[in-house]
C-alpha cells in the first residue's frame, strides 16, 4: 500500500509541473539577487578603499532626493551600471548558477577565481579603451573624458571574488544538508545491470553529494542477470523498452545508460518516445578504455582525413611544467609535515624492531626499476608469497576479491598479519607514502601519477598495461580519489591510461585537493 501511495504521489508531482519549476528556479534567481548586490557593493567598497572619500552627501530638506552623489563618484556611477552585469553573465558561463546534479567545492574555487579574474580583465579593458564617464550637469547627462583608478579595480577584483567564494561556500553547505534530508536530487534511472552499473548504482547509494535519487534500474538486454543488482536493494523496473512509461510514472529527470551493447537504432527510438513529453538528460558510462583520449589532433594522410592519438601529452614545457609543479608541492609538503615524521618514526620504533623506512623496489617510467621509500607498516623481514599470489590472482583476471560483492577489496591482503599497529593506522590514512616526497625530489616519482608496481606484478602485465609507464609514478593518483580498492586491476588501469592522455596543470590540482578528503575519512582498506 504504501509502495503504492508513493507512486501516486509522484504522479502528482509530475502532473504540476509548475510548482517543480518554481522550486528549482526559485534558488537561481535569488543567488543571481545576491551576485547582483555582492558586485554593487564591493566596487563601492573598492572605491571607498582606493579614494578615501565620501560618496553620498545630504542635500536640502525641500530638494526631490534628499541624498545626492558626490562630483568625484558620478563616473565610476554611470560605470557601475555595467559591472554587476558583467559579473553575472560571466558567472553563469562558468556554469556557477549550476545548484543541481554533482558539485565540488574545489571545482567551485577554480570557476570562481576564472569566473572574477575574467570579469575583471573585461572591466579593466572597457575603462581603459573609452576612457570616459558620464555625469549629469545642470539637469543633462553629460560625457566627461575621465581616467578610472587602476587599483579601484584591484580592489574590486579581490573583494567580489571573496563575496562569491563566500556565498558559494555557503550555498553548497544548505546544498548538502539539503541532500543528507533526500531534497535537491534529480530522480534517476540506470540502464543495464553489468557491472559498470553496479559500480554506478554504488557511486549513487554512497554519495548523495552527487545529487541522484535512484529511482530504480532496468534491463538492457532480454534475459539480462538482475540478481546482483537486487541484491544492492535496487528496484528493477522493467526493461529498456518499459523505459518511456517509466520516466513519466515515475518523474525522472535523468537517464544513465551504462551498457554500450544496445542496439543503436533501438536506443535512438526509445529515448525519442521518452523525451516527447519530458525534458530528460543522457549520460553513457562508457567503457575508459573504449573512449577516444581527450588529446586528439585531426589531420591528413593525402586526402584520407584521421585522428591523430597522442601517446603521451607531457611532452617539452608540459613535462617541465609538471616538474616544477612536483618541486614546489614537494617542497611545501616536507616543510609543513616534517614534525609528524618524527612522532611517526618514534612510533615505529617503540613498537617493533627493525628499521623506520624501508626502500622497496618499484617500477616506474620506461620500466626503470628504483628504490620507492615508505614507511615501514609491517614487522621486519615478513613473507610477502601471500601478496604475490593475490596480485597473480588480480592481474590475470581471477576472482581475487577480498572484501565482499557489496565493499569489494582489490589488490589488498584481508586482515594481513604482517601489519603493525601502528602500520595499520598509517596504512588506513596513507600516511605511510609521505616519504616518497623524497622520491618526488629526487626525480623518480611525481606527486600525481599511476602508482608504481612491483617487480614481481609487472610480470604478470598484459601489453596494454605498460602504458602506465608512459609517465612518472605518483603519490597519489586519479585511481585513489575514484574508489582506490574497490576497483578492480583493469579498471584501475584503464583510469591511469584515461589520465595519462588528458593531463592537464589543472587536472593534477583537482586531483591534489580530493587526496586530502579521501585521506582524512580512512578509505585505504587494508
Amino acid at each position: 500500500m504504501s509502495e503504492q501511495a508513493a507512486v501516486a504521489r509522484q504522479a502528482i508531482k509530475v502532473a504540476t509541473p509548475g510548482r517543480s519549476v518554481i522550486r528549482h528556479v526559485l534558488p537561481v534567481a535569488t543567488l543571481v539577487v545576491i551576485d547582483l548586490a555582492s558586485s554593487v557593493l564591493a566596487f563601492v567598497l573598492a572605491y571607498k578603499l582606493r579614494q578615501h572619500t565620501d560618496i553620498f552627501e545630504w542635500r536640502h530638506r525641500k530638494s526631490f532626493f534628499p541624498v545626492g552623489i558626490y562630483d568625484a563618484f558620478e563616473p565610476y556611477l554611470s560605470f557601475l551600471a555595467f559591472v554587476p552585469l558583467v559579473k553575472v553573465y560571466i558567472l553563469r558561463r562558468y556554469g556557477l548558477y549550476k545548484l543541481r546534479g554533482e558539485f565540488s567545492f574545489s571545482n567551485d574555487l577554480f570557476k570562481v577565481i576564472n569566473a572574477s579574474t575574467l570579469a575583471f580583465l573585461v572591466l579593466v579593458l572597457f575603462a581603459f579603451l573609452f576612457r570616459q564617464g558620464f555625469a549629469i550637469r545642470e539637469g543633462h547627462l553629460i560625457s566627461i573624458d575621465f581616467s578610472y583608478s587602476r587599483l579601484v579595480f584591484v580592489y574590486d577584483w579581490l573583494i567580489s571574488m571573496g563575496m562569491f567564494l563566500t556565498t558559494r561556500f555557503a550555498v553548497r553547505l544548505i546544498q548538502t544538508a539539503y541532500r543528507s534530508n533526500e531534497r535537491n536530487l534529480i530522480p534517476t534511472i540506470v540502464v543495464g545491470c553489468g557491472e559498470m552499473a553496479q559500480v554506478c548504482l554504488a557511486e549513487i547509494s554512497e554519495r548523495p553529494r552527487l545529487g541522484y535519487r535512484l529511482v530504480g534500474a532496468v534491463t538492457a538486454r532480454v534475459n539480462e542477470d538482475a540478481a546482483e543488482v537486487r541484491s544492492r536493494g535496487v528496484r528493477v523496473l522493467g526493461s529498456f523498452d518499459d523505459l518511456p512509461e517509466l520516466v513519466k510514472r515515475h518523474g525522472v529527470e535523468e537517464v544513465l545508460i551504462t551498457d554500450a551493447r544496445i542496439h543503436p537504432r533501438k536506443m535512438f527510438e526509445v529515448l525519442m518516445e521518452c523525451g516527447r513529453d519530458h525534458h530528460i538528460k543522457y549520460r553513457v558510462i562508457p567503457n575508459l578504455f573504449d573512449c577516444l583520449p581527450g588529446k586528439t589532433e585531426i589531420a591528413t594522410l593525402g586526402s584520407l582525413p584521421m585522428i591523430k592519438l597522442y601517446e603521451e601529452p607531457l611532452r617539452g614545457s608540459q613535462r617541465a611544467l609538471k616538474r616544477g609543479m612536483d618541486m614546489l608541492v614537494s617542497v611545501g609538503l616536507l616543510v609543513v609535515s616534517w614534525p609528524f615524521w618524527l612522532a611517526l618514526a618514534i612510533l615505529i620504533k617503540m613498537e617493533s624492531k627493525g628499521p623506520i623506512l624501508l626502500k622497496q623496489e618499484r617500477v616506474g617510467m620506461d620500466g626503470k626499476v628504483f628504490l620507492m621509500i615508505k614507511f615501514r607498516s609491517m614487522m621486519d623481514g615478513t613473507d610477502d608469497r601471500a601478496h604475490r599470489d593475490l596480485m597473480r590472482r588480480t592481474i590475470n583476471g581471477e576472482d581475487a576479491n577480498q572484501g565482499t560483492s557489496d565493499e569489494p577489496l582489490y589488490g589488498k591482503v584481508k586482515d594481513d598479519p604482517r601489519l603493525t599497529k601502528i602500520g595499520g593506522w598509517m596504512r588506513r590514512y596513507s600516511v605511510d607514502e609521505l616519504p616518497q616526497i623524497i622520491n618526488v625530489l629526487r626525480g623518480q616519482m611525481s606527486i600525481v601519477g599511476p602508482r608504481p608496481p612491483l617487480p614481481y606484478e609487472v610480470r604478470h602485465y598484459k601489453d596494454w598495461h605498460r602504458a602506465r609507464f608512459h609517465v612518472r609514478p605518483g603519490i597519489t593518483g586519479l585511481w585513489q580519489v575514484s574508489g582506490r580498492n574497490r576497483l578492480h586491476f583493469e579498471e584501475m588501469v584503464r583510469l591511469d591510461v584515461f589520465y595519462i592522455e588528458n593531463w592537464s596543470p589543472w587536472l593534477d590540482v583537482k586531483i591534489m585537493l580530493k587526496t586530502l578528503p579521501v585521506m582524512l575519512r580512512g578509505d585505504n582498506t587494508y
